[in-house]
């Protein structure tokens, strides 16, 4: 799995030292390696149900299981933290036993947040290959040894050379071909990689890369003689200020430094058995979105902006117990800053919203008898199973904390629904957070409410 973080002092091959933002592992690594047409190792996330799990192990004979931690850590293997199976039984087992393992690098512990399957690539070979952005030649370097698998520094330095090149031409064949020569690699080894190692400079070079690392590029014998690179494992680094890296799109979460405590527990929660996804955004933002779906979670993350406080996907039909975790933790690290509580999803087709919306309705009650009423505003906007038990459940709880709120149906435009939450924010800011507070002394909710409706309009 792959994950970026700031990391002020990474050695690239040639020993300098830089800030950048680093991206490691396959889930990622493999769908950037596509764009330049590189061969990639098979994965799956943890989310990979037993039958696919089965059919990788069909398919590849073997699959590999692999901590995710937060940035680049290495010596997992050495660590005992990297699983293998030639069965479903094993590799459930091997899943159950690194989802959050904990692992002890450079004089600090990181703990794991899932796991990722990869299928295994029988070869004779190993290849490790890395583009740097090196400061001592000025210049664009390439490294690359034919005894690949293992730490480069522990490589001698016969066994791998660095050859820098012109940035205007690229990455040229022959520069390949002359390095491998002179390390002496196996012939049979020299015309594939010549043939694949440069279409890896125009990904490193197109989307502002300062390291392109591939250790190993086994070489698989899949396709009978013919010899295949194909990368095993990925690393790379960003330069923070080259805009050329958002044309990949990658997720946000992937360039959180630390996880936060909040984070932390709600990972915790984290099972094959409905999603639980989320980070920070912004810890001072009065808007707290709980979201259903990718698609939600994307639109909404991108229109609330600043004022969103988290970028969550809550869906995957949780269970009651799961759901009010997750809204419990939620309501305790924010609720006492939120302005809007925002409950928002697309039209579900096995959520049970009855569930979710009960494990939240109950999550709410829970805290408000701790901590006193809410001056909050309450939207809703949802669709799926059991809506409508859903909604009543959700709606006599909040009358019960005399709250005000405002309920969409599931046919609702999403973007106009999160419009008007941005709306009621900005009015909450102006003085209706106040007016709500005023309010709750009083035996319902509905002339805050009232007063919110007509300024909106």
């Amino acid at each position: 799995m792959d994950s970026v973080h700031l990391n002020p002092a990474h050695k690239t091959p040639g020993g300098e030292e830089r800030g950048e933002m680093q991206l490691t592992g396959m889930t990622h690594g493999a769908k950037l390696l596509r764009l330049a047409g590189f061969p990639a190792s098979e994965v799956l996330g943890p989310e990979a149900s037993e039958a696919e799990i089965k059919d990788l192990i069909a398919r590849h004979g073997e699959v590999f299981i692999k901590p995710i931690f937060k940035g680049g850590v290495g010596k997992k293997g050495k660590s005992g933290l990297i699983g293998r199976a030639k069965d479903v039984k094993t590799a459930l087992r091997e899943k159950e036993r690194l989802y959050f393992a904990t692992h002890t690098f450079d004089g600090h512990t990181v703990k794991s947040n899932g796991v990722t399957f990869e299928g295994a690539v029988p070869a004779q070979h190993e290849v490790y290959f890395s583009i740097t952005d090196s400061t001592r030649y000025r210049a664009p370097t390439m490294t690359i040894s034919h005894c690949g698998g293992v730490d480069i520094e522990e490589l001698s330095r016969d066994k791998i050379v660095e050859v820098p090149f012109d940035p205007l031409t690229g990455l040229k064949s022959f520069v390949v071909a002359h390095a491998l020569s002179d390390l002496g690699a196996p012939k049979e080894i020299i015309s594939p990689l010549v043939q694949n190692l440069p279409k890896l400079w125009d990904l490193y070079h197109h989307y502002g890369m300062t390291v392109l690392e591939l250790n190993p590029i086994r070489m698989s014998k899949a396709k009978p003689g013919v010899l295949t690179p194909v990368a095993c494992d990925f690393k790379c680094s960003f330069d923070r200020d080259d805009p050329r890296s958002s044309r990949l799109n990658l997720p946000a979460s992937l360039f959180t430094e630390d996880v936060s405590e909040f984070e932390q527990e709600i990972n915790q929660l984290r099972t094959y058995q409905g999603q639980s996804d989320v980070y920070v955004t912004n810890p001072k933002g009065t808007v707290l979105a709980m979201t259903f779906g990718g698609g939600a979670n994307s639109l909404v993350t991108e229109a609330l902006g600043d004022d969103g406080i988290i970028s969550s996907d809550f869906g995957g039909n949780p269970p009651y117990e799961k759901m009010r975790d997750v809204a419990r933790i939620s309501f305790k690290y924010w609720l006492a800053q939120t302005n809007v509580l925002f409950i928002i999803g697309g039209k579900a087709n096995n959520t049970d919203i009855f569930t979710t919306f009960r494990a939240m309705a109950d999550a709410l009650r829970d805290y408000v008898s701790v901590h006193g009423p809410q001056p909050i505003y309450i939207v809703i906007g949802r669709g799926g199973p059991n809506l409508v038990r859903g909604l009543v459940a959700f709606k006599d709880v909040l009358e019960a904390l005399r709250v005000p709120y405002r309920i969409f149906a599931h046919d609702s435009a999403m973007s106009g629904v999160v419009d008007y939450v941005r709306s009621v924010n900005r009015w909450m800011k102006a003085g209706g957070r106040e007016a709500i507070a005023a309010s709750l002394g009083l035996p319902t909710g509905k002339n805050a409410s009232s007063a919110f409706d007509a300024a909106a309009e």
